[in-house]
């Protein structure tokens, strides 16, 4: 579960290196539940999307308080908890309790709107997924999907050619890609120098060391110029339970 939520927003070299630091300092469900939020915020730091943090410590206490500390192993259970949508659900399922579940990321979504020679919906590509795993492989053949996405049918010149599945394919990098919007294929991000999650990212940074002050808050959020601005952007820090702002001054919950 850890590892699903820090891969949400954040590419994988980075959660290669945070991950096992992450469990060494909350290695059980128990352990991240009675951990102050402002521990687990720390502890995040180099992850970027702070959010996640918050709703990781959420769904610990909740996981603790309602179900003995043991994980959930169905897809409703699991998406009712903070931060848990329907792909991190069925990933969890898939790779801890190796279920039947299909996963539909980015590289999964491509390689079948690419097979299927058309744009799916979301519930189109989840259903077919779910129709393609073969019965008690669920751990195995999203294991390879996810690689044949990632290694072979790229988002940029994919290697058809070696593709295993290129005879049975409708697409084979011939006419327009299908991939391009179809459920659960990314498109461009938007920019991240000068954003608002820029100036966010740089505050919660800033808390992990020390309280900041209204008066210096624009110039540790990045626009000395634009205080209105770093107060308004702040105040989503503090809306989202990642800062407490109290007497002028900012701080860890």
């Amino acid at each position: 579960m850890v590892a699903e939520v820090m891969l949400q927003q954040t590419q994988i070299d980075r959660v290669l290196k945070k991950w096992p630091e992450f469990l060494e300092e909350f290695p059980t469900v128990e352990s991240c539940a009675s951990s102050s939020l402002s521990e687990v915020v720390k502890q995040w730091a180099g992850m970027g999307f702070n959010r996640r943090a918050v709703m990781l410590h959420e769904a610990a206490k909740r996981i603790d308080e309602e179900y003995n500390g043991k994980i959930p192993s169905t897809v409703e259970e699991l998406i009712s908890l903070p931060g848990i949508g329907p792909y991190t659900a069925r990933a969890i399922l898939a790779f801890a309790f190796e279920q039947d579940e299909a996963v539909v990321d980015t590289n999964v979504g491509r390689v079948l709107a690419r097979w299927t020679g058309q744009r799916l919906k979301p519930m189109e590509a989840q259903e077919l997924a779910n129709r393609s795993v073969p019965l008690g492989e669920g751990w195995a053949w999203n294991q390879a999907v996810l690689d044949l996405g990632s290694m072979i049918c790229k988002s940029k010149n994919p290697a058809c050619e070696k593709c295993p599945i290129h005879t049975s394919c409708s697409w084979k990098g011939v006419g327009a890609d299908p991939a391009k919007g179809s459920a659960g294929v990314s498109g461009t991000q938007s920019k991240f120098e000068g954003s608002d999650r820029q100036g966010r990212g740089k505050l919660v940074a800033a808390l992990r060391t020390k309280s900041v002050s209204k008066k210096e808050l624009a110039e540790v959020m990045g626009w000395p110029t634009d205080p209105e601005r770093a107060e308004r952007v702040a105040s989503t820090v503090v809306s989202d339970g990642l800062a407490i702002y109290e007497r002028d001054t900012f701080s860890l919950p």
